[in-house]
């Protein structure tokens, strides 16, 4: 899944941005800033994978398509990599003097749309054709939210490019032309102080390009909300007091009526797995983060795959803490309740599991834990068959905010 994880940065300071997440699998009780920002980097540290801006031809393929992620460069810079689809060649994207903090590959040529210094970018698959689309200025320090551009993503056919600035915003590839259909909402408390009232960025669209998930961004916490760009109408949630459901986490069925989400800490939120009614935004809890007898139950990365059943990784027992950050977690496969027929289907403990990509047709999923447990953002990249049968495969030392490109 494209699940947590954009990079937080210093770009990235409002509280409604910090308590949803956004996109980073951040503790139940977060640090400040400036923690989080030092615990990514430190990950990100190291040596870059190898890069060839031209790769060689795949003699086999192990992977469905190419996958895109973010790493840092030689010279401490997070960067877009591609890892193509033999498993092996890894191929730097972007060359920013500044660090990527959000971006999305396009499913049709492999093109990517990134932010970078508080620009809009886009660039070939293949590193060339560097275009400003967008840019934002100097961030405004003491009120970030007002000119900061937000995790730009692809419509599926292309043609477009929705992304967070002052409101949610599309951009048109064939006019060059932008139009903001949902404007932020401010409060002014006078005297400067401006605080954000409700905040729109995209997160993911449809397959068929239909619908977009985007993240409602508030002073405190955050929640989620379907946007129909045809009719540009908007399903908020109902029915969702407790459930974790935002910045990113949730993933279509495959039919894309619902959206599955989860949350494996305790805190602000209670753990649990949820499903969302897209058309009503009617939030069913699955599984309650309270078991009701001593224990509680802890998920993570649910994806419902084309054969019915849902994959997700789970976890259950007591806990003796007020906050839990992450628990260890096993893959389990169930009915679409998250309930009938659960079972384990592979023998290993993910301990720091940071986020996890699900292969369309669920045979493996591609798992990033962290190197160690200060580390809340990326991690070692391996891959793990569902049939329980295969070893894992490991791909990348590091990786962050994985995504599926051509």
């Amino acid at each position: 899944m494209q699940r947590k994880r954009i990079v937080i940065t210093a770009l990235i300071v409002t509280a409604a941005i910090l308590a949803c997440a956004t996109p980073l699998r951040a503790p139940a009780q977060p640090p400040g800033v400036e923690t989080v920002v030092a615990m990514t980097f430190q990950a990100l540290t190291g040596t870059a994978p190898e890069a060839s801006v031209t790769p060689p031809p795949s003699t086999s393929s192990l992977l469905p398509s190419s996958m895109y992620f973010l790493n840092n460069d030689s010279a401490g810079l997070l960067q877009v990599y591609r890892l193509e689809k033999d498993g092996k060649t890894v191929t730097q994207v972007t060359t920013e003097p500044a660090n990527v903090v959000s971006y999305d590959p396009s499913l049709v040529d492999g093109s990517v749309v990134y932010v970078s210094n508080n620009q809009l970018l886009v660039v070939n698959a293949d590193g060339s054709n560097r275009r400003l689309l967008l840019d934002g200025g100097a961030i405004d320090q003491n009120n970030p939210f007002l000119n900061t551009i937000h995790n730009p993503v692809w419509s599926p056919n292309g043609q477009t490019i929705a992304y967070g600035y002052k409101g949610l915003n599309f951009y048109s590839v064939s006019s060059g032309q932008s139009n903001l259909v949902l404007e932020d909402k401010l409060d002014d408390l006078g005297n400067g102080l401006i605080i954000p009232a409700e905040l729109y960025w995209p997160e993911h669209y449809t397959p068929d390009g239909k619908k977009l998930l985007i993240t409602l961004g508030y002073y405190e916490g955050a929640s989620a909300a379907i946007y129909y760009p045809s009719g540009n109408a908007l399903v908020r949630l109902t029915n969702d007091q407790g459930a974790l459901i935002c910045c990113g986490e949730a993933t279509w069925s495959p039919d894309t009526a619902s959206l599955f989400a989860a949350n494996p800490s305790m805190g602000m939120y209670m753990p649990g797995l949820w499903r969302v009614d897209t058309a009503s935004g009617k939030v069913t809890s699955l599984i309650p983060g309270d078991a009701g007898n001593g224990t509680f139950n802890f998920a993570d990365e649910p994806f419902l795959a084309p054969d019915g059943q849902l994959y997700f990784f789970y976890a259950n027992g007591p806990m003796n803490n007020e906050y839990v950050s992450r628990v260890p977690l096993q893959l389990v496969r169930s009915e679409p309740d998250g309930v009938t027929g659960r079972t384990p289907i592979r023998s290993e403990t993910f301990n720091l599991l940071n986020e996890a990509l699900w292969a369309p047709d669920a045979s493996f999923v591609i798992a990033a834990t962290a190197p160690i447990d200060q580390v809340y953002q990326g991690g070692i990249a391996e891959l793990y068959y569902t049939d329980g049968q295969k070893e894992p495969i490991k791909l990348l030392d590091f990786a962050a905010n994985m995504k599926w490109g051509p």
